[in-house]
């Protein structure tokens, strides 16, 4: 029987603690496994990685070709049925909820729902994307999932700014061309 006098770390849980410069007979004294001098001998001396020592690295050296969508790539925020049973059947599960349940995090694209573990009561969920178990799992709980439309880009100017800068920069245009019909004249009468 398990009691407070006999409880004990799991095997393997523990490990020694390296003690470094304590003698020779220690195996990690004189350097502590450090080796002799140089740069990463040093007490703060780290290198991070792909530096070169200060010449052009090789990840500069590689000539950069085609598209990479990293940047643009959309990440959504996962969450599973089993997440879901914490909440009271009936309730309006959308991201507001999730967000005060701590069950999403930080700046994410949407939500995404996937079908792991078992829905116990009816729900109203609001996602942006749902999988094809987690769909199921969910209208055989008797809940409903309603999908939520994507964010519509806002234009950046609306059509009577777009009609005041085309009229702007004709406006502009025809000034140049005034302006250089004149210099021309200028040195056309200067020339007789």
């Amino acid at each position: 029987m398990m009691r407070l006098h006999n409880l004990r770390p799991r095997p393997g849980a523990r490990h020694r603690v390296k003690r470094l410069g304590s003698g020779e007979s220690s195996g990690h004294g004189k350097t502590s496994g450090k080796g002799h001098k140089g740069q990463k001998a040093r007490s703060g001396g780290s290198i991070r990685l792909g530096f070169e020592g200060g010449q052009m690295p090789l990840i500069r050296r590689l000539p950069k070709r085609g598209f990479n969508n990293a940047a643009f790539r959309a990440t959504y925020a996962i969450v599973n049925l089993s997440d879901l049973n914490e909440f009271k059947a009936g309730t309006v599960v959308n991201e507001e909820l999730l967000r005060e349940s701590k069950l999403v995090r930080g700046d994410v694209a949407g939500i995404k729902i996937l079908g792991d573990g078992e829905l116990k009561h009816a729900l109203k969920i609001e996602a942006d994307k749902v999988s094809e178990s987690a769909k199921a799992k969910i209208e055989k709980a008797g809940g409903t999932i309603t999908m939520r439309e994507p964010a519509m880009r806002k234009p950046t100017a609306g059509a009577d700014d777009v009609d005041q800068t085309a009229k702007e920069s004709e406006t502009a245009t025809k000034s140049k061309k005034k302006s250089t019909t004149a210099k021309a004249k200028k040195k056309a009468s200067k020339k007789r």
